[in-house]
């Protein structure tokens, strides 16, 4: 088995996990190309931030089959990110990339301590989602800052907020598509592709993302989501103080 090939065969199951909560797979794939690929800035971001928008896309698309996104709130979501996610990028111009790490780790272990807690789901619409407005200022910006989707520290946030787990994850898709796509346009003129290897990962990168779409809206229980959403940060964040300490 070729390195593209193996490059193409770990995305599809990132996307398929990714999917399966309504993320887009640049938080998982970026630690993962960077085993194969050498440059971060001109290849390793461009790439995950057009994965990111396509495997949330066909996320999407997955979670509308079965009526799980409240199109009105995600409308209003998206935009919020659209918009303030470029300011974290310019502001992470000036500002050491190390402290926002550390920012990025702790509001992590925060929301993680909250999903492990009891989360009360309220009847559909009467959930917080004033809470879930506010918060999506301030987590736009630190996505921004990072070059990775909001979608990672928006999830927890509307789970807390009172929506089930997999409208919140509906609502998560859609929202952190449009902002993966305006964060590629600053890259585009300066990245590099490789155009096999790129056509694969867009392929199935669709294909596992609206496969775990639809395999959590048909087989796994809500409370299951929030098992494995916590699973899942808890080890990306152990991995993420990992490299930082390195």
């Amino acid at each position: 088995m070729n390195e593209n090939a193996i490059i193409t065969a770990g995305l599809l199951v990132l996307s398929v996990i990714s999917g399966m909560l309504g993320l887009g797979v640049a938080f998982a794939a970026i630690p993962f190309l960077g085993l194969f690929l050498p440059d971060l800035v001109h290849q390793i971001q461009p790439l995950s931030l057009l994965l990111n928008g396509v495997t949330a896309l066909f996320a999407v698309f997955g979670f509308a089959k079965s009526g799980n996104i409240v199109w009105k709130k995600a409308l209003i979501l998206a935009t919020i990110t659209t918009i303030i996610a470029p300011l974290g990028s310019w502001l992470a111009l000036f500002i050491n990339q190390t402290a926002i790490w550390f920012v990025y780790v702790t509001a992590v272990i925060y929301l993680s301590y909250r999903l492990f807690r009891p989360i009360q789901e309220r009847p559909c619409g009467s959930e917080n989602f004033r809470l879930a407005l506010v918060l999506a200022i301030p987590i736009s910006i630190l996505s921004g800052f990072l070059g990775v989707g909001p979608g990672f520290l928006l999830m927890p946030t509307l789970m807390i907020a009172g929506f089930n787990a997999k409208k919140a994850a509906g609502i998560n898709a859609f929202a952190v598509t449009p902002p993966s796509f305006s964060a590629l346009i600053p890259h585009i003129a300066t990245a590099s592709f490789d155009p096999n290897l790129t056509t694969s990962l867009i392929v199935f990168g669709a294909i596992g993302s609206f496969a775990g779409a639809r395999i959590t809206n048909l087989y796994v229980p809500s409370a299951r989501i929030k098992q494995l959403f916590g699973i899942l940060i808890i080890i990306t964040t152990v991995y993420k103080i990992y490299t930082l300490l390195r």
